[in-house]
């Protein structure tokens, strides 16, 4: 599967995110109550933070993921760990849908990292997903994420993990 990426737009993109971040299936990305405006204020705050971006993943020209980076030395997981130059944070969001496609998810984390990945400052890739998402742990550990430790944040026990450039070229065969 073949992915382009482009800027969340806050204003115009708010509704599409919005059905996808209440939807039950999301409910680990926490924004289960949220309404059309907290989702355009939550996406403007991030278009305005030089340390955290938005993407949307494109299937053929259609929004088909979401994708957020983040310099956790600077959010999320700010003095939660040793931060290292080279690091960068990663959430990923696949929308709830009727037809899902074998492998479609897989195809969009691999993606995403190649992504991250593209960036030569990149080292290292750092997620933090909830202890109980056993789903994207397995996904997380398919492109070459090792867990290190249990966190807690204020909204979550969290396990990190961290992915190399050769733990993910090793894990998946793509070239990072």
């Amino acid at each position: 599967m073949t992915f382009t990426f482009r800027d969340v737009d806050p204003l115009q993109d708010a509704e599409l995110l919005h059905s996808w971040v209440t939807h039950p299936k999301a409910s680990f990305w926490m924004m289960q109550d949220a309404k059309l405006e907290n989702v355009e204020r939550a996406y403007m705050e991030i278009a305005a933070d030089a340390h955290h971006h938005a993407l949307l993943g494109l299937r053929g020209g259609e929004p088909a993921f979401l994708m957020e980076k983040y310099d956790p030395a600077h959010r999320e997981l700010v003095g939660l760990y040793e931060a290292q130059p080279g690091d960068i944070g990663m959430h990923f969001l696949t929308p709830a849908t009727d037809t899902p496609v074998h492998g479609f998810t897989r195809s969009v984390i691999t993606a995403v990292m190649a992504r991250l990945f593209e960036d030569p400052a990149t080292l290292r890739v750092v997620v933090e997903p909830d202890v109980r998402n056993k789903a994207v742990h397995a996904l997380n550990e398919a492109v070459g994420f090792v867990p290190e430790r249990e966190i807690r944040k204020p909204e979550k026990k969290a396990l990190l993990s961290f992915c190399t450039r050769e733990q993910f070229a090793a894990a998946t065969g793509v070239a990072a």
